[in-house]
């Protein structure tokens, strides 16, 4: 019981003590409250531009990038240096017709994303209007042996989290966002109806022994494998022709667990008879994704990321800065450093 002291007003008050420790409680709680009022603020306005035409939301993007373009935004700028370090052969002028359609494309994205986040999933699923490879998918989950879902940032990935939520169970690895109200909304609108169906996993240290309990359970994993990892979190290996810091983690887990890898992505279609949509690809994984020399396995993994992100250059995530960190003595700095430090 806590001690009590007598006031000068004739009452009572407790002594200072674990009372007071309630205090940054309510706080977190307020925190979290407010955090996740933000978050449902957001999906408001997201759910706006979510219900527009599709052809309006195509308007909406192609004036972001317009944007973004006139501003030279960090997003512009990226792509440049992304250009010029894999694509070393094309002439100034190609580079530029080619940073244009990716930043364009990108900047659709970002708006028909909006668009999945936000309406029923069956509706969004509508828009594939191809499958492939789908009994490759289908084998998989009937082996029982886990699977490893390799999904990388080409076409559209959330669409293809809400196909993989529809056929089975699954845990997704994903990168937290820094700011606290950006995780809630993403957790809010990459949310299932049940939510006993996708588990979403942070990358972090305890990751690792959650998705090795799934696979080795039978279940399913989602892993985006292009991301950087933190230094010593990865090994270099090449990527369009240049060193990049890669996954070790797809690799460890599909060499110990056993379970297959399949590359599974939503390739948009500007054109088809039933209108604009995607086609969903899926595609075994060469069988060195799961050599036990980590960078070996890292290559087979970039060399299969690369050949998607060939087939539409557009349809890739070139605004991200995939080259940050540099091996030793590569004796070249961060190309992006320029950009890191002019904030404009």
């Amino acid at each position: 019981m806590y001690g009590l002291q007598r006031a000068g007003y004739g009452g009572v008050r407790p002594e200072s003590g674990p009372p007071a420790a309630a205090a940054p409680a309510a706080d977190a709680a307020t925190l979290a409250g407010m955090t996740q009022f933000a978050a449902r603020v957001l999906y408001f306005f997201a759910s706006l531009i979510g219900r527009l035409p599709w052809s309006w939301q195509q308007r909406l993007g192609d004036a972001v990038a317009a944007a973004w373009q006139r501003r030279d935004g960090r997003e512009a700028r990226v792509v440049r240096v992304n250009l010029r370090l894999a694509y070393p052969e094309l002439l100034p002028a190609e580079r530029e017709q080619w940073q244009q359609a990716i930043v364009r494309t990108t900047a659709r994205q970002a708006v028909e994303t909006l668009r999945l986040w936000t309406r029923p999933h069956a509706e969004n699923l509508a828009l594939l209007r191809e499958q492939h490879g789908t009994e490759l998918f289908d084998a998989a989950l009937a082996a029982g042996k886990g699977l490893i879902v390799a999904a990388p940032h080409y076409g559209n990935w959330e669409l293809l989290n809400q196909w993989l939520a529809a056929r089975t169970p699954l845990a997704i690895l994903y990168k937290p966002p820094e700011s606290p109200v950006g995780e809630a909304f993403l957790n809010l609108v990459r949310a299932d109806t049940d939510a006993q169906r996708v588990t979403q996993v942070r990358a972090e240290g305890a990751a690792v022994r959650q998705l090795w309990k799934r696979l080795n359970a039978g279940g399913v994993v989602g892993i985006l494998p292009d991301q950087q990892p933190k230094a010593g979190d990865g090994e270099f290996a090449p990527f369009f022709g240049v060193e990049a810091l890669t996954m070790t983690l797809l690799g460890r887990l599909a060499e110990r667990t056993g379970a297959p890898v399949l590359f599974c992505y939503c390739e948009r279609i500007d054109q088809h008879p039933d209108g604009p949509g995607f086609a969903l690809r899926v595609e075994t994984a060469p069988a060195g994704i799961a050599d036990p020399d980590p960078r070996r396995a890292c290559a087979a993994l970039n060399q299969t990321v690369e050949r998607i992100a060939r087939r539409d250059p557009a349809q890739y995530q070139w605004t991200y800065k995939r080259y940050t960190l540099r091996p030793s003595g590569d004796g070249r700095d961060n190309p992006y450093r320029a950009i890191e430090t002019d904030r404009h």
